[in-house]
């Protein structure tokens, strides 16, 4: 479970200078028990300094899932959302009509993935991922 301390650790094992600016930004995710937009990210960063702007939290936000450290998601709200993986792997399924999202178990894409890997030599990244539809009380109406 990613926090703050193992993250830099890593960061910083793979070259990368951890900045004080760096440090805070990294700090707003690491504590976050939810997904965050990198505006609620940056409100967050906002509370503890004002020398960090926007183009930076993205700048960090999009390094933390470069390297393996951050999802970005889709949850239908029209913004990405980013979390570390200290959520552990799941799925979002998000209803078309409501918006409902709700969390289901990783495993159920335990066969997609054996199956992509043995037919196409591919393998996906299916930590974290959103997956649209209907939920239950509007798949019925058909």
């Amino acid at each position: 479970m990613p926090n703050l301390e193992h993250l830099t650790k890593i960061l910083r094992d793979r070259g990368y200078r951890i900045t004080a600016q760096r440090e805070i930004i990294l700090g707003a995710i690491a504590s976050s028990d939810d997904h965050m937009s990198a505006e609620e990210i940056y409100a967050k960063v906002q509370a503890r300094t004002s020398t960090i702007d926007i183009a930076t939290i993205y700048r960090t936000l999009e390094m933390l899932v470069e390297e393996g450290l951050a999802c970005k998601t889709n949850l239908g709200t029209g913004e990405f959302m980013y979390a570390t993986f200290q959520h552990g792997s799941h799925i979002h399924l998000i209803c078309r009509k409501c918006g409902a999202v709700i969390d289901a178990d990783h495993s159920a894409l335990a066969k997609l993935e054996d199956s992509l890997l043995a037919d196409y030599g591919f393998r996906p990244d299916l930590q974290h991922i959103s997956l649209f539809g209907l939920c239950a009380k509007h798949a019925q109406k058909g």
